[in-house]
């Protein structure tokens, strides 16, 4: 792997002519078969009737409007439109109403309802606990760590490549453990909030001090708040019960068999990604510390104050800095065709769509880079891995497809144009590094812009289009799913876009 990433094609591919697949080829020939007997019945007038209804199904099956068939677009604003009558969009915490009578049971929205957090076994010399995500609609278990990176901004392209090299490892020995089903990479570029330094000037200034000096770092520390940002980066790993139910049989069973075999992934992924990737740490992270990430995801400002109850637990030793998980989410959230709404910010969410020349090692951060104050940016790059025998099996049958459409477009004298003949090259070339060993990769990408509710969220999600249009990709709205995309952009619990079930 390169730092320059363009050896992807489609999911799935047509079989016959104009990339049309085998339902869609079907419907087209079953709505046309009126027409033809009505021409031969000489019935003219069902004949232009019929073509018209054939028209429709065919504009409606084939086109697609935004990323979606008009079917998919009618589907979702039916089920949006259902949700919202019913109330089923709308959220309001448990500790809201008064209503919360365990705090340790996580409460949160929409896709992370099903989440459920477990303690770890003690490990390293501190004996911490990780914290273990059963997501019990999905059927997974995932755990997050905290990720400190050099950067890639100031490398050369050796470096560069390196890195990229280190990450193809990554997912080629996630691959091969037969158990890893996606990995996660989320990065938030969160407002500085002066937490820290307040602090440290508590604990430093002298009371006698200088005025004009006081002055001066007050008028400093105010300008450089409104212009920096802080960086948060997490890996997740995430493993389907299928796989791991045969694994933990051997190492326990329950959560304590569940949680050995996932502290044994960590192992290695943590050891990759130390080498071949270049990272300075890897802190995997425990109950309390993944609350505070999942309530700072839904409401950025509350960071200050938790830096300020953890530093006064240090000092006094009897303040309780730790967020329930009760209230490790919003206390109200509401989904908006366009965007999501959560306690008192707005959010939205787009994916990116691939450029055809490929996508450069570090394009994206761009994206990450808030266009006013008090804006925040989250960019997850998602990696779902299949297992080798469905990659060997789905590899195999892409290349028949490509080398079955490749003939029907010669035999029907269809002139085959340079990017149907680059995607069968693609194709051809992928099905030979997976004959070798290589992981069968899909990744994606979503981008999400927070803002404060007494701004206009859409002029910052115009912001965060032309942002990623900046970066050299396209963007796409994900109109009437804001929430989940939310929860997987910004929430490092594991939820993925592309999992509807046990995989």
């Amino acid at each position: 792997m390169s730092e320059i990433f363009n050896e992807y094609s489609k999911a799935r591919r047509g079989w016959f002519l104009f990339g049309l697949t085998g339902w869609q080829a079907a419907t087209l020939a079953l709505s046309s078969l009126p027409v033809f007997w009505a021409v031969h019945q000489q019935a003219w007038a069902s004949a232009g009737l019929f073509l018209f209804v054939s028209a429709t199904v065919t504009l409606v099956t084939v086109v697609p409007v935004r990323g979606r068939s008009a079917v998919g677009w009618i589907t979702s604003t039916a089920a949006f439109a259902l949700g919202g009558a019913t109330g089923w969009t709308s959220y309001r915490s448990r500790a809201a109403v008064g209503r919360a009578e365990n705090l340790a049971e996580a409460d949160l929205p929409g896709s992370l309802s099903g989440v459920e957090i477990h303690e770890g076994p003690p490990s390293g010399l501190a004996g911490a606990r990780v914290a273990i995500v059963q997501n019990h609609q999905l059927r997974t278990w995932a755990v997050t760590a905290t990720l400190v990176h050099p950067g890639i901004g100031m490398r050369d392209a050796q470096d560069r490549a390196a890195m990229a090299k280190g990450l193809a490892d990554l997912l080629d020995q996630a691959s091969r453990t037969e158990l890893i089903d996606e990995i996660l990479f989320l990065v938030r570029t969160v407002p500085e909030d002066g937490a820290e330094r307040d602090q440290w000037i508590a604990r430093h200034r002298r009371p006698g001090g200088p005025t004009n000096v006081r002055e001066i770092n007050d008028g400093l520390q105010a300008v450089l708040d409104r212009a920096s940002v802080r960086t948060e980066a997490f890996v997740t790993i995430v493993v389907p019960e299928s796989r791991i139910s045969r694994a933990a049989r051997e190492a326990g069973r329950g959560v304590e068999g569940r949680a050995q075999i996932l502290h044994a992934l960590m192992a290695e992924v943590d050891a990759q990604m130390r080498g071949g990737m270049g990272a300075a740490d890897v802190r995997w992270l425990t109950s309390p510390e993944l609350a505070v990430a999942c309530r700072t995801g839904f409401a950025p400002a509350d960071r200050a104050g938790i830096v300020d109850a953890l530093v006064a637990r240090s000092g006094l030793g009897e303040v309780n800095a730790d967020i329930p998980w009760a209230m490790a989410g919003p206390s109200g959230a509401d989904v908006v065709a366009r965007h999501y709404s959560h306690d008192a910010w707005n959010s939205i969410s787009a994916t990116i769509k691939l450029p055809p020349r490929g996508a450069l090692l570090g394009a994206l951060a761009p994206v990450l880079t808030p266009s006013a104050p008090g804006e925040r940016r989250s960019v997850l790059v998602a990696y779902p891995i299949s297992s080798q025998s469905k990659a060997a099996r789905r590899s195999s049958s892409s290349e028949w497809v490509a080398d079955l459409g490749q003939g029907l477009r010669q035999r029907a004298r269809v002139r085959e144009s340079t990017k149907d003949r680059d995607a069968v090259t693609q194709v051809r070339a992928r099905e030979a590094k997976v004959s070798r060993g290589s992981a069968l990769i899909q990744p994606y990408a979503v981008c999400t812009v927070t803002a404060p509710k007494t701004a206009r969220i859409s002029e910052y999600g115009r912001q965060l289009d032309a942002a990623i249009r900046r970066a050299g990709f396209a963007p796409l709205r994900l109109d009437l799913s804001q929430d989940v995309a939310f929860a997987a952009s910004v929430v490092p619990l594991g939820v993925s876009l592309t999992r509807r079930g046990d995989a």
